[in-house]
């Protein structure tokens, strides 16, 4: 019984993945994010890019 103790504490002590999980969050919301932006500003930043394409 003590080694099954041992061992499920040693299991349940682990954060190895808990990081991988907080940098995928973090990834999942800097691409809601961009994609957000590019709704929202998509119209703009193609008027502008046009308007430089013209001047070049």
């Amino acid at each position: 019984m003590i080694l099954f103790q041992t061992w499920l504490t040693t299991v349940l002590d682990r954060e190895e993945g808990q990081g991988l999980a907080e940098y995928a969050l973090i990834l999942a919301l800097i691409a809601v994010v961009a994609i957000a932006a590019l709704i929202f500003l998509g119209s703009q930043v193609g008027s502008i890019l046009s308007y430089i394409g013209k001047n070049i």
